[in-house]
């Protein structure tokens, strides 16, 4: 498995590793009922989202199971804007994507740009085969950014979590390999990968 190589830099964005300054601005919106609202848990108290801090600053990205979460931050804007995550599954090349973002960066096409960053580095450096990304059905708003990756809606189960004392209807988008080749221009290579906390995917 490739390494992964930091910061990631797009358009507007620049992906990163988190830092400790990145605490109250992260605190901020993850202690926020919104942020939380399409999470399997609550909001994060203060020493909580120090603890998380600490694990998504000191990622491994090895083996089946591991995870990458990368802080977002605006090239012309300093400052945490939200996080993206890539969740390697069992089985292999599966991949799993997630994001939340801070409310001052909604609205503005920053996770969707985030993410397309994101598959590039699954899809084309770490080859791997498969993406997708578990909704709470009523989460409209990463719906709308699964479309604009590209992502097809694959499964749709009913009452299939239950969580904040209630049931949901998970829904599962997804987005292959060559699906993502054939949208950015890119040759097939027919490479997969070595080997896949985002329940929900938020913004």
């Amino acid at each position: 498995m490739p390494d992964i190589e930091l910061p990631i830099v797009t358009d507007r964005l620049i992906l990163r590793r988190f830092e400790a300054e990145d605490l109250e601005r992260f605190h901020g919106y993850q202690s926020l009922p919104e942020t939380a609202r399409f999470l399997f848990r609550s909001e994060l108290t203060k020493t909580r989202a120090m603890e998380v801090l600490g694990r998504y600053a000191n990622f491994e990205f090895k083996q089946e199971g591991d995870w990458v979460c990368l802080a977002i931050e605006r090239k012309d804007q300093p400052g945490l804007m939200g996080e993206i995550v890539l969740k390697w599954l069992e089985g292999t090349g599966q991949g799993e994507l997630g994001w939340i973002l801070h409310p001052e960066a909604r609205g503005q096409g920053i996770a969707t740009e985030a993410a397309q960053a994101v598959m590039e580095l699954a899809f084309g450096t770490l080859s791997f085969h498969r993406l997708d990304a578990k909704l709470d059905a009523l989460n409209a708003g990463s719906a709308g950014i699964c479309k604009r990756l590209g992502m097809r809606l694959e499964a749709t189960l009913v009452d299939n979590w239950h969580y904040k004392g209630q049931w949901a209807t998970e829904n599962i988008y997804a987005i292959l390999d060559t699906e993502w080749r054939a949208r950015s221009g890119q040759a097939t290579s027919g490479q997969t990968a070595a080997g896949g906390e985002s329940p929900t995917s938020g913004i």
